[in-house]
């Protein structure tokens, strides 16, 4: 075995402990669990910090439990929330299961015996509880007094839209939830994000009122970017882990586009690299920064573990593409689909294939046809100074002449100025 608390302490993962935790863990083999609220069909890189912990922990020789709150996601977790969640029905909860249950599936071990993982979900034991044998059971051994001093709920009630009962209750039940699992499956130790430790030392306070047990909770940090902004977020939304929802491609650039300042906090969060190897990484990293070596290493890591070693070659080809000096080939073995995502957020243009079909000349094309330069004089300068290229080839002359030959796939025509500036055109 080794020590789980020190690992998180070293990656920087570390938040609040409870006291003699650390201790207990290192006695042998402990099982402890970590929520996840089926808020959506998919996780998000949110989500990722908890499940590298619930990695670490198996890692450490530990029993992990993935709740899945299929009872908790019909209330919503007020949280870190300033307004209320909208309230889900069972069909889209249910839905929202199948999908995270599959995700994480892809980084814990789930075996039969030992400590390999284990999925539990909170409907299988709230389903058949009553309100008054849940008041009755749970309610008379947490004071009111308890549950107002909780920093989730006082944000709460001293913001504009206050506290429903229905979020209230919410951290009794996650209570319960740690109590029921305590009781039947030994589980002494509740982890969670940060945000989480007033809703997990609930539930250590009921183990002790109602059993007289002990349990234990563990948080780790809440990642933020260096510049300020929300760790997981886009300008174009969340960076979902389902590749339906983010692709490889796009889950590869967010990594990639890391800051120097947060790259070295999360090749350490988001990777099972050691100490030794992230040094030397760094150290390299340091040596020559405009290779982003850091950068490199982080996104290849994760992108396997979270997709595969196809998907990841696939967006580094893609990356090439776009941004060096990749081969007009792969386009080729792309989808209709796949091309018009690899190109989400690139200017587009229609042009029909009965004009191409006749032959459509640089200026006429890029200027008129399509606009993708608003004038034949400034499409000439461009050509004249070298900056124009159709599928990966310069545009010599302003009187070059375009044709359905030069369409990829029978459907697309790829032009850049300079380097890093595209556009496509769509034939149709």
């Amino acid at each position: 075995m080794t020590n789980f608390v020190e690992e998180l302490r070293w990656r920087g993962m570390l938040h609040d402990i409870m006291p003699n935790t650390e201790e207990k863990l290192n006695e042998g083999m402990t099982s402890g669990y970590i929520g996840f609220d089926p808020t959506a069909d998919s996780l998000h890189v949110g989500h990722l910090t908890q499940i590298m912990t619930l990695i670490h922990f198996q890692n450490a020789g530990h029993k992990p439990f993935a709740l899945v709150g299929g009872a908790t996601g019909m209330v919503g977790d007020p949280s870190g929330k300033s307004d209320e969640r909208n309230l889900q029905t069972p069909e889209m909860i249910e839905h929202n299961l199948k999908g995270m249950k599959k995700q994480l599936a892809k980084f814990l071990k789930f075996e039969e015996g030992g400590n390999g993982a284990v999925m539990v979900n909170n409907a299988d034991w709230f389903k058949d509880m009553n309100l008054f044998t849940f008041i009755r059971d749970v309610g008379k051994h947490i004071t009111v007094n308890y549950m107002m001093a909780k920093d989730s709920v006082k944000r709460r009630l001293e913001g504009d839209s206050g506290l429903s009962f229905t979020e209230f209750c919410y951290q009794l039940i996650q209570g319960y939830d740690f109590y029921h699992l305590w009781k039947n499956e030994n589980c002494l130790v509740q982890m969670g994000g940060s945000d989480q430790w007033g809703n997990i030392v609930t539930g250590t306070e009921l183990i002790r009122r109602k059993d007289g047990g002990t349990a234990y909770a563990i948080t780790t940090q809440l990642i933020k970017k260096a510049d300020g902004t929300k760790f997981g977020k886009t300008e174009s939304g969340a960076v979902w882990l389902d590749p339906e929802k983010t692709s490889p491609y796009k889950f590869y650039q967010f990594w990639l586009n890391a800051s120097d300042d947060d790259v070295k906090k999360w090749i350490r969060i988001f990777t099972l690299k050691n100490k030794e190897e992230i040094e030397a990484l760094e150290k390299e990293h340091d040596a020559a920064p405009h290779l982003r070596i850091l950068q490199k290493a982080l996104a290849e890591d994760i992108t396997v573990k979270t997709h595969s070693v196809e998907a990841l070659e696939a967006a580094i080809k893609t990356s090439e593409f776009l941004f060096g000096n990749g081969s007009l080939e792969f386009l080729k073995t792309l989808t209709e689909n796949q091309v018009l995502e690899m190109f989400e957020g690139i200017p587009q243009f229609n042009i029909s294939k009965s004009d191409l079909a006749e032959g459509i000349d640089a200026a006429t094309l890029l200027a008129e046809k399509t606009k993708v330069f608003p004038s034949k004089g400034e499409t000439k300068k461009l050509i004249q100074g070298g900056g124009v290229s159709v599928n990966k080839e310069k545009v010599a002359d302003v009187m070059q002449v375009f044709s359905t030959e030069h369409l990829i796939n029978d459907q697309f025509i790829v032009v850049q100025k300079g380097r890093r500036n595209y556009f496509l055109l769509i034939a149709d």
